[in-house]
């Protein structure tokens, strides 16, 4: 696991010199960007220096797109999958108000002040400064000058299409769960705390775990999935409804249930991972109580019969 280092007054910037640095945002840790962090520790191996992933505290959309904005991942948790990616280092800088405001140039020398790394890894797409004004050839032309070299990267899957956050949110939101992994390089997960429900589950035989997921964490189309739930580092087979089943609607403000199979602690207060594997159905508005437990039931028994477990401990 890389050291993290938050970028302040008492961040030595001495830290990027001579590196390789994968510059982003990195919503998702997706394919692309681990494409873009893996080629920041060739060069690093290459020319002996340090690789290092440069990233944001915030999803900078969560300050001028905020009504809009949809994620993959927590910002601890997006930090957190940088540190495990295999740099050196993660380094994570403050997108305030006035640093969004900064010229292009005078946000390369905040950012770096006179110690320029020697490889700067980034999409070719990549806009920074105010109003993003900033473009790679831009980047370039200041890479020239501090004696830096900026590789900007086309990061496209085998279907020749860019590999995205906006396209993985748009596949997830259609409830491509399956084309929206691959691009992920693993199954698409929620990480949150369970709370206590209605507890009616209970008596329909279906105990669940509730999670109350924010607005821009809603991703993936509402309906019914099979994956996994990871409690205290162990893999669990688990059905899971996302969304708000319309039976329930106005009863709960529970937007994921996850009936977790052979588990049978107390995990109120606890923060668990769940992983969308399948998606089984959409969300059905049932006539019966007695309709919804027998289609809910059906849907646990394919993930019992599907979703193959290793126990053990991640």
């Amino acid at each position: 696991m890389a050291q993290i280092f938050k970028v302040d007054s008492r961040f030595d910037k001495s830290l990027f010199e001579g590196c390789s640095c994968a510059f982003g945002v990195f919503d998702g840790v997706h394919k692309g960007h681990r494409y873009l962090l893996d080629a920041a520790q060739a060069t690093a191996a290459a020319d002996g220096g340090a690789s290092i992933a440069l990233t944001f505290d915030i999803d900078p959309d969560e300050m001028f797109a905020a009504g809009t904005l949809k994620k993959l991942l927590s910002n601890a948790d997006r930090i957190d999958r940088l540190a495990a990616s295999g740099v050196d280092a993660v380094c994570v800088l403050s997108f305030t108000p006035s640093f969004a405001a900064e010229e292009p140039l005078e946000f390369l020398k905040h950012t770096f002040g006179d110690h320029v790394p020697a490889h700067l890894h980034v999409g070719a797409d990549f806009a920074f400064g105010a109003r993003a004004a900033g473009t790679v050839d831009d980047l370039r032309q200041w890479a020239a000058t501090a004696g830096c070299t900026v590789h900007a990267h086309h990061l496209v899957s085998a279907d020749g299409l860019p590999i995205s956050a906006t396209r993985i949110r748009g596949l997830l939101g259609r409830g491509e769960l399956d084309e929206a992994n691959k691009l992920l390089g693993r199954p698409y997960a929620l990480h949150e705390t369970v709370r206590k429900g209605r507890q009616e589950g209970r008596d329909m035989g279906f105990r669940t775990a509730n999670l109350v997921c924010a607005p821009e964490r809603c991703v993936l189309a509402d309906g019914v999935y099979a994956g996994y739930a990871i409690v205290d580092g162990i893999r669990y087979a688990a059905a899971i409804s996302n969304g708000i089943a319309p039976m329930f609607a106005g009863k709960t403000d529970a937007n994921c249930e996850v009936h977790i199979l052979d588990f049978d602690g107390n995990l109120y207060g606890q923060a668990i991972w769940v992983e969308f594997v399948h998606r089984l159905r959409p969300m059905i508005k049932f006539d019966s109580v007695d309709e919804l437990i027998e289609t809910v039931m059906g849907d646990i028994e394919w993930t019992r019969t599907h979703m193959k477990v290793d126990t053990a401990k991640e």
